[in-house]
């Protein structure tokens, strides 16, 4: 269970790095915040996965996605938390 806590953990943190470095622009959030969004970002990926391929190999849509996943689902959840938090990317 310790593990799983940690995997999740470090994945969130590169998946929403790599999104944070990918989506254009300064977005002021701090480093748990970068590493929630991973982890949001990786169910998210999960989730997409399924609906586009129909395939659940843990008998249940809601579920973490491997490392490119959770990168596109974390690219995804910040472009819609910059969209509706009201708060504007600043270009560098």
């Amino acid at each position: 269970m310790l593990g799983l806590i940690i995997s999740l953990i470090i994945v969130g943190l590169i998946a929403g790095a790599i999104a944070r470095l990918v989506v254009p622009g300064k977005q002021n959030i701090s480093i748990p915040m970068t590493i929630l969004l991973g982890i949001i970002g990786s169910f998210v990926g999960g989730f997409l996965g399924f609906l586009i391929f129909q395939h659940d190999p843990m008998d249940g849509f809601f579920q973490p996605a491997g490392i490119i996943g959770s990168i596109i689902g974390a690219i995804i959840v910040l472009i819609v938390y910059i969209r509706f938090s009201g708060r504007s990317a600043k270009t560098r």
